[in-house]
């Protein structure tokens, strides 16, 4: 098999983005996976591995999986509530990618935003009254309002040109 998608998604925006990326993926020789105690490595040569983002940083699930693939192409690609702000994408991709063995033929990251469940802005709003810094509490309501469009049509195209560009790049090596 050339390419297998595997996510571990809990509101199911990665769940979007991972099939998403599936369909962009040229030919048959594919596959897309929920991840769970069952998923197995194999003979794939291109993993793309899909996460949501909890506390700025993947599942322990997803960091094994990580740390049990060696010798492959490996993409990653995750959505969070939150918007790229202050570089913070970038930095969540440094956190995860050090999972992968320099065995490895690390490809990229795609990270775009989703929406969070209604108890995370209840928690936020809760927090108004507390003695947090009320403008960065205003800003986390105003992040978690921005979020409840996300994945969007455009997220959507965006993590299939990051496949896409994934492909080109194999094709280039």
């Amino acid at each position: 098999m050339e390419y297998k998608v595997i996510y571990s998604s809990k509101t199911g925006n990665t769940e979007k983005i991972a099939q998403e990326i599936f369909y962009a993926l040229p030919g048959n020789s594919k596959d897309i996976v929920y991840l769970s105690d069952n998923t197995v490595l194999d003979d794939t040569d291109t993993y793309f591995i899909g996460f949501h983002i909890q506390n700025g940083t993947c599942s322990q699930e997803v960091m094994q999986l990580l740390l049990d693939i060696e010798d492959k192409n490996v993409a990653l690609f995750g959505t969070c509530g939150s918007g790229d702000i202050n570089d913070y994408y970038h930095k969540i991709e440094q956190r995860i990618s050090v999972f992968l063995s320099d065995s490895n033929h690390y490809l990229g990251c795609f990270l775009c935003q989703g929406k969070m469940p209604r108890k995370v802005r209840n928690k936020f709003e809760d927090m108004l009254g507390s003695n947090k810094d009320q403008e960065t509490v205003k800003q986390m309501i105003q992040m978690f309002d921005e979020g409840l469009i996300h994945p969007d049509r455009q997220d959507l195209k965006n993590a299939a040109a990051f496949s896409k560009d994934i492909i080109q790049q194999l094709k280039e090596a």
